[in-house]
């Protein structure tokens, strides 16, 4: 018995998907990252289904050939049935940005929402139009099912990074395995409070981390090396999560003077991460041993441990203005802690060093055909690497789009970022205060408009920029006040993002 199965190509699963979830393009959105999560299961279910229906059929045919037993039959069938729904079998997901940005000199120009003098304390301004570079992040995952109902996930990433526009990058290349993690849920001698809990351990980033996409910055990013449980439910609307992370702090130079004399250690960060409702509270404690030994700079000694944490809100509407989303978030870290944002990935850290940052961010829709997302993130710190120093910056950031047809849209973005920042001359920078602000036009074509967490996007763009010129002043290394980009600066280029 021959059996012919004709798989739906992917792009018409896309479209299908897409259509079925768009509905009216112009209607509002009440949960746009719900959206986004339907539709990529609805594609990957689409391609599922053909391999269960070619497997059904072949089993089928086994079958009638007597090949199979009834119950053989039925446990295949279980198993194709599993691979369908996504509970099993092999899946892939992508993150890509890569486009050209040149100034109106014709020359490759400098950019990054970290370019300016502030970017290196991590505060960023607004990426649209405003990327030079190549990223792109492959993660491959695993799913099992076993017989007694527990399910594990093996998941691996890569990434890499490059400026070149070079189609042959391997000279600059820093293509690196980001994440290698197994975790293992649903696990009948689970009870109680683990009931619905999961656990995993290996190399990851953290489940719940969230970031302000349009500015390019975690609001709070936990990631390293360890293990952890997932959903422990303490009380009625209490769930909370535990995790150990180690990062390494190597290679660094113990006595200034004898380039030969040099250590490690590692930090360990213990972090409960607690959920009550829409409400997160999360709070880390960090230990260095030996990180104390670290001659960091003009004298002063690196911290051996640290503080961190952070109260968010993650609201359902738009300020409880109008449908859509919101979050904000306030945190606050001492000594190696005061790297609010990647939680225990800066050793150069003083005891004395405190940070408090704000981050908030939301979308909704202004007129049917009309979106908005603004943001705001801000920081001050003090004694972070040098007694006496002082790091203090606001990025206020709004991105625009106008939907015009089912594939075309003009998206707008402002930026605006003030700094104060007083290094004391540690890495030999300059105090510096001033103003910078970005402003980028960008017509966009899409498969299907509809909100801004829909990708992927090919987009055409002309920003322009300017900024103070005392912050030409701040550094020799840094991006402002280099060779032909001292201000007023025009920047064109064409990129593509893809997110799946």
């Amino acid at each position: 018995m021959n059996h012919v199965i004709f798989k739906t190509p992917l792009v018409v699963a896309v479209a299908a998907a897409g259509l079925a979830l768009a509905g009216n393009a112009t209607a509002q959105s009440t949960d746009l990252e719900a959206r986004l999560a339907e539709l990529e299961a609805r594609i990957e279910a689409a391609e599922q289904r053909a391999d269960a229906a070619e497997e059904r059929a072949e089993l089928a045919e086994a079958r009638a050939d007597e090949r199979l037993s009834d119950e053989e039959v039925e446990e295949r069938l279980a198993k194709v049935e599993r691979h369908a729904s996504g509970e099993e079998g092999f899946s892939f997901n992508a993150y890509a940005r890569s486009g050209l940005l040149i100034g109106d000199d014709g020359k490759s120009a400098e950019g990054g929402p970290y370019l300016t003098p502030a970017g290196g304390n991590g505060g960023a301004v607004g990426r649209l139009g405003n990327e030079p570079d190549t990223y792109a992040e492959a993660i491959l995952n695993y799913r099992m099912r076993f017989d007694n109902g527990a399910k594990a996930k093996y998941t691996t990433m890569l990434a890499d990074g490059v400026t070149t526009s070079n189609d042959w990058t391997a000279d600059e290349s820093s293509l690196n395995v980001r994440q290698v993690y197994a975790e293992f849920s649903d696990l009948p001698s689970f009870t109680g409070a683990f009931e619905n809990a999961s656990i995993w351990a290996g190399k990851r980033f953290d489940r719940d981390n969230f970031d302000i996409h349009w500015l390019d910055s975690d609001v709070i990013f936990l990631s390293g090396t360890g293990a952890g449980i997932y959903d422990m439910q303490l009380g009625e609307v209490w769930t909370s999560n535990l995790s150990l992370y180690g990062r390494s702090f190597s290679d660094y130079r113990v006595d200034s003077e004898n380039p030969d004399d040099t250590g490690s250690t590692d930090n360990l960060i213990l972090t409960s991460n607690n959920y009550f409702g829409d409400w997160q509270w999360m709070v880390s404690g960090m230990s260095a041993a030996d990180n104390d030994e670290r001659d960091i700079d003009l004298g002063q000694t690196a911290a051996d441990g640290g503080f961190h944490t952070m109260v968010a809100y993650h609201g359902d509407s738009f300020f409880g203005l109008s449908e859509g989303n919101f979050k904000a978030a306030l945190i606050h870290g001492q000594g190696l802690g005061a790297e609010v944002k990647s939680i225990g990935a800066d050793g150069d850290l003083t005891d004395d060093a405190t940070t408090t940052r704000v981050g908030l961010y939301g979308t909704t829709y202004l007129a049917p055909q009309w979106r908005v997302a603004p943001a705001l993130l801000a920081e001050t710190s003090e004694d972070r690497y040098v007694d006496g120093d002082q790091y203090d910056w606001v990025t206020l950031n709004v991105r625009l789009a106008n939907e015009l047809t089912e594939n075309f849209e003009m998206q707008y973005e402002g930026s605006y970022q003030w700094m104060d920042l007083d290094p004391q001359g540690f890495g030999g920078n300059n105090a510096v205060e001033g103003d910078y602000t970005k402003l980028t036009v960008a017509p966009t074509f899409k498969p299907d408009v509809g909100g801004f967490w829909k990708r992927p996007e090919i987009r055409l763009f002309v920003s322009w920029s300017d900024w103070d010129d005392e912050l030409n002043g701040y550094s020799d290394d840094d991006a402002l006040g280099s060779d032909g980009f001292t201000g007023s600066e025009w920047t064109f280029g064409v990129q593509t993002e893809v997110w799946f």
